[in-house]
């Protein structure tokens, strides 16, 4: 295999933009149970702070409209790096789609390659029996030396 087969995804990766790699992360960030379990925590704890410990005096009073403002930005934001990371992907796809395809060619021009050695091995082999008959049929002859 060449060196650019084996180093593909390395210089892939290390083509990526800035902005690329921020929404991976992301995407990695946001899709993860961590991100999921850290999130609930935020609200619940929001959601006590400004109940139980501020009452009355809670900058969030129930039915918490700032922390409703916030994940609606949260959503749209989400949204957004959703579609840029679902691009990437497509993208990556792609890129692999093509890498798989110069491989194959690559493949398919060395069995071709290896099947005209194959044939001419298997003529010469032919052409060797033929001699050999024709060299048994010699020595059964009367006129054979």
């Amino acid at each position: 295999m060449n060196q650019r087969g084996r180093n593909w995804h390395g210089q892939h990766k290390a083509e990526l933009t800035r902005g690329e790699r921020a929404a991976d992360v992301l995407r990695n960030g946001m899709g993860s149970w961590t991100f999921v379990g850290l999130f609930m925590a935020f609200m619940a704890a929001w959601a006590a702070i400004n109940t139980y410990v501020y009452g009355s005096q809670a900058w969030d009073p129930y039915p918490f409209i700032l922390l409703n403002l916030f994940l609606s930005m949260l959503a749209g934001l989400q949204g957004a790096i959703l579609l840029i990371a679902a691009k990437r992907q497509d993208a990556i796809a792609a890129a692999m789609a093509q890498h798989d395809y110069e491989t194959d060619v690559l493949a398919k021009s060395e069995i071709d390659r290896l099947m005209a050695v194959n044939n001419e091995q298997l003529k010469l082999l032919e052409e060797l029996r033929a001699l050999l008959v024709s060299q048994r049929g010699d020595r059964g002859s009367p006129h054979a030396g």
